[in-house]
């Protein structure tokens, strides 16, 4: 029985496939192909937002001619090394769902606020009570008359960080911190 050997053929095809896309230039930008035309394209590094329900279009901030070149390295490490205490910003519909807690837990701790209520537990037992679990909320106090709030709102993670004094209460949402796992902020870096 005689078989024919094609592997090697085979396997010469694919490089030459290979080179074949590369030489058609696939994917390939040319200057002047979108001339007169303002496309926002998002690359894949750059997640985009479109508003959420209740929110208003914001436009991007204008771009100055002192604004620096993200290219450009820092002159100290201070940024790089305490990059580790960043929290990483919520996009897509994780970000609709932090600003939609936001505004739940604004509004829930608003009556406590102009009550002068700043007692830890009072804020704790106000945001469990919104259905957050109690080995999920800290609260603390935070200066004479305030007091501040953490809470872990599930595995994705989506974490709401805040404060309430007299003069207002503030609230955020983040998606947890680089080498961490959970809401709290890291104390030590990687």
């Amino acid at each position: 029985m005689t078989m024919t050997r094609t592997t090697g053929v085979r396997l010469g095809m694919l490089p030459l496939a290979v080179l074949a896309m590369f030489a058609a230039g696939c994917g390939t930008h040319r200057p002047g192909d979108d001339a007169g035309t303002a496309k926002s394209v998002a690359t894949p590094g750059t997640p985009t937002d479109s508003p959420c329900p209740g929110e208003s279009p914001t436009p991007a901030p204008p771009t100055t001619a002192g604004t620096p070149d993200p290219a450009v390295p820092p002159t100290d490490h201070y940024a790089e090394n305490h990059g580790f205490m960043v929290p990483f910003p919520l996009h897509g519909r994780q970000r609709c769902d932090g600003l939609a807690a936001v505004g739940r837990v604004k509004s829930a701790l608003e009556p406590l606020r102009k009550r002068g209520d700043f007692a830890p537990e009072s804020v704790r037992s106000t945001l469990t009570a919104l259905g957050y679990p109690a080995g999920k909320v800290q609260s603390y106090q935070n200066g004479p008359t305030g007091v501040g709030f953490l809470i872990d709102v599930d595995a994705s993670p989506l974490c709401l960080e805040g404060t309430m004094n007299r003069d207002s209460t503030q609230a955020d949402a983040f998606g947890g911190y680089p080498d961490h796992s959970g809401c709290d902020r890291p104390t030590g870096g990687h």
